[in-house]
């Protein structure tokens, strides 16, 4: 089945809502044609005349990048200058740009997650929360014999999750009663006369976010004409999202240990720290890209050291004196772990339904530091 670059941008917001995005941020559609169809994607974390040159030479129609290529709104073109020359050359060759900046840092599963599960974290909470998703109770009244399958649908569609369980829902056996009118078509039942159906009451929770999704999936998996459902809202907070993460790593060890499980965790050969090589790490505060402005919160969170990147000098004086040990990984470092996991999550969505596409890693994009 072919699909369209909006569709491409559905999925990734269903992973990393726009909401969820800084507000100095500028994510989503960069530039071209959402209606495009599109067979082949290219993923970077920034958009250059390199990432223009491999797309094109690859057939791909679209680049989903991490950094986003206009940040503040364009006043003139210069095709003559860098910055108007990399614009004109997509444009030209028809590329469609979409960036998830900070809403896939934030996101749940995001950058920050990433960064942390790589560096074995535990028990990892929000460093800095801004969004708690509220949820609804959905119940839906459904013939015994299909209360499975739409059980299985909804839960699919992202209804049901309750912390580290799935499919969480609620199940009471009633009798259901209704008359088709004149023009309906009964899945059970007779135009004109009264029915009643054994019928089951099935309660489950779901993210406000996920309102369309689910209705859609369980309509498609009710054998009746018209569904009868309720949606109620919850005071329950779903669980914070937000700037970076904090959590605890397996066993206590030298800072200088852990160093070096940074730089395999993350698959790069240098870094920058400050603090006593022989300190103990136990509490770790991570943000991927330059998160060093929040230290005072790791520093509150009772964390040995921060892991981030583009550390000032006075920054780091600053962690020091208040006994805050830190790791410069580079913003290259903390933030391209995202873009395998972008792969992975867009083959999964787009095999599951059914699109036909290909979802390329840029071989091409590198850090811009070098060390000598």
């Amino acid at each position: 089945m072919s699909v369209s670059c909006a569709e491409i941008f559905n999925l990734i917001e269903d992973f990393a809502p726009l909401k969820l995005a800084e507000e100095w941020d500028n994510p989503g559609l960069q530039i071209g044609d959402p209606g495009l169809k599109v067979k082949r994607i290219l993923l970077r974390l920034d958009v250059d005349q390199k990432a223009c040159d491999e797309a094109v030479r690859a057939g791909a129609q679209l680049i989903i990048s991490h950094h986003p290529l206009l940040f503040k709104p364009v006043k003139q073109i210069l095709t003559g200058a860098p910055a108007g020359a990399l614009l004109a050359k997509c444009l030209c060759s028809g590329l469609v740009i979409y960036s998830a900046h900070t809403n896939l840092d934030n996101a749940q599963g995001g950058v920050n997650d990433e960064l942390a599960k790589r560096l074995g974290l535990s028990g990892t909470k929000v460093l800095r929360p801004g969004h708690t998703e509220n949820y609804l109770k959905l119940v839906v009244f459904v013939p015994l014999a299909h209360a499975d399958g739409v059980r299985r649908a909804v839960s699919l569609a992202g209804a049901g999750w309750i912390g580290n369980y799935s499919e969480c829902t609620f199940q009471a056996q009633g009798t259901g009663t209704f008359r088709p009118l004149e023009g309906s078509d009964p899945f059970i039942g007779k135009v004109g006369e009264l029915e009643k159906v054994e019928e089951v009451r099935l309660e489950t929770i779901l993210p406000a976010g996920r309102v369309k999704d689910v209705i859609k999936a369980m309509c498609a998996a009710h054998p009746y004409e018209e569904a009868a459902y309720d949606l109620y809202p919850l005071a329950n907070e779903g669980p914070a999202m937000g700037t970076g993460r904090y959590g605890y790593t397996a066993q206590p060890l030298k800072l200088s240990s852990f160093l070096e499980k940074t730089k395999s965790a993350l698959g790069i050969t240098s870094l920058r720290y400050g603090g006593d090589l022989d300190g103990t790490i136990h509490s770790v505060a991570v943000c991927g890209g330059a998160g060093a402005s929040l230290w005072p919160l790791a520093k509150n969170t009772g964390a040995d050291v921060m892991v981030t990147s583009d550390i000032d000098y006075h920054t780091a004086r600053d962690m020091l004196s208040n006994g805050l040990s830190f790791v410069d990984a580079g913003h290259f470092g903390t933030e391209n772990i995202i873009i395998p996991v972008l792969q992975k999550y867009l083959e999964g969505c787009c095999r599951q339904k059914g699109f036909e596409v290909e979802i390329m890693v840029s071989q091409t994009q590198s850090d811009p530091f070098s060390f000598s």
